[in-house]
């Protein structure tokens, strides 16, 4: 059953290439993105959990693979925070939340990307210092957990978090979010089909599209590129978004 109608399908799938080109310029899946466009297009909340996992799992991969190439991945930075939240996520992924509350958690996760989108959580040092695994392991299962339940891939919060702790420089922060989401909208989508979810036959036209919009995103972002203009813009449909999660 089509969740948009042709017209609105049209506009929707050009509107995720921009998107998904903004988020894999920075290491990110775009989960966030898609679910504020789908809560602006009035889809059914059942259909945006693993809409916006099955298509976190393309761009993530396709930006993970840009900045692994250009050696930016550190795994020593990535597998603490992965050990748990690959466990964390699949439960999360298995469990239902009632739609109110899921708006709910959603509009303060995309008020938490805004913050990030604007760098309110400053820039990276060039020094850093060991990842604290006790500390990683923590934030990792937490990260995995909710992100699960709301359909994310968690990098939107991992990755200011390895800035602000000095962890890693920008990009590696880009690389490890990169792998991180993949595994953890893995991880989030078998526990969803798992509890008998199921993918909308919609993502079918979803996917090349926000590929396509990874796929150059990951090629510029892992080299020297600014998307100024384009990044408030999108801060701006995150906000319009979470408006409309809190008051509709």
């Amino acid at each position: 059953m089509a969740i948009l109608h042709l017209e609105v399908l049209l506009l929707f799938i050009i509107i995720l290439v921009v998107v998904a080109f903004i988020y894999a310029s920075v290491g990110h899946g775009g989960a966030s993105g898609y679910l504020a466009l789908m809560a602006l297009f009035s889809f059914p909340v059942l259909a945006m959990k693993p809409t916006a996992l099955t298509l976190n799992i393309f761009v993530s991969g396709i930006a993970f693979w840009f900045f692994k190439k250009n050696t930016y991945f550190r795994l020593r930075l990535f597998f603490p925070f992965a050990i748990t939240s690959i466990p964390a996520a699949f439960l999360g992924g298995y469990f239902s939340v009632n739609a109110n509350l899921y708006k709910q958690i959603l509009g303060v996760f995309l008020i938490i990307a805004i913050l990030r989108i604007l760098n309110v959580f400053g820039s990276a040092s060039k020094k850093t210092i060991p990842v604290n695994m006790t500390i990683a392991l923590v934030i990792g299962g937490i990260i995995g957990l909710l992100s699960g339940m709301i359909g994310i891939g968690g990098g939107i919060i991992l990755s200011p978090i390895i800035i602000m702790f000095y962890w890693g420089t920008v990009k590696e922060a880009a690389a490890v979010s990169a792998l991180f989401i993949f595994v953890n909208s893995m991880a989030g989508i078998i526990g969803f089909l798992l509890n008998g979810g199921s993918i909308p036959n919609d993502v079918l036209y979803f996917i090349p599209a926000v590929m396509l919009g990874g796929a150059l995103g990951g090629l510029y972002g892992s080299q020297k590129f600014s998307l100024k203009t384009l990044t408030y813009l999108l801060a701006i449909v995150l906000l319009l978004a979470t408006f409309k999660l809190f008051l509709i």
